[in-house]
């Protein structure tokens, strides 16, 4: 059984910055993808990022491509999602979540997910 641990939330104003970390433990053998979902109150869990070994491929949501960088750390099984540009309808709960892979991302469909994080919460002020 697949854990994960997140951190790095917080609140911040429009325009600022915070950085999400996820560890995964138990995670035998690596590979497989590691991403980011989100959730605002009365809205779909929404896929926002998400990294797979292998190929190295890389999907990115369009409400966050070219403010959000994901990155991964496949010695410590952990993966990053450094948030820049921070606009209000960014405030959700952020969840990290892991696969094997990368459709869930794709299809905006988080229900196939196995692994799922606590959350963190992320509150962006205008």
């Amino acid at each position: 059984q697949v854990h994960l641990v997140e951190s790095g939330g917080g609140s911040v104003q429009a325009g600022g910055s915070l950085k999400l970390s996820c560890a995964a433990s138990q995670y035998r053998g690596g590979g497989g993808c590691m991403g980011w979902f989100r959730q605002a109150p009365g809205t779909e869990r929404e896929g926002i990022a998400v990294t797979c070994s292998g190929a190295g491929t890389t999907f990115y949501a369009d409400s966050v491509k070219g403010r959000f960088t994901i990155s991964r750390d496949e010695d410590k099984h952990a993966v990053y999602l450094q948030m820049n540009s921070l606009k209000p309808e960014d405030t959700a709960m952020y969840y990290c979540a892991a696969d094997w892979h990368i459709e869930s991302w794709l299809n905006q469909d988080a229900r196939g997910i196995p692994y799922w994080g606590q959350g963190t919460q992320v509150t962006v002020s205008s």
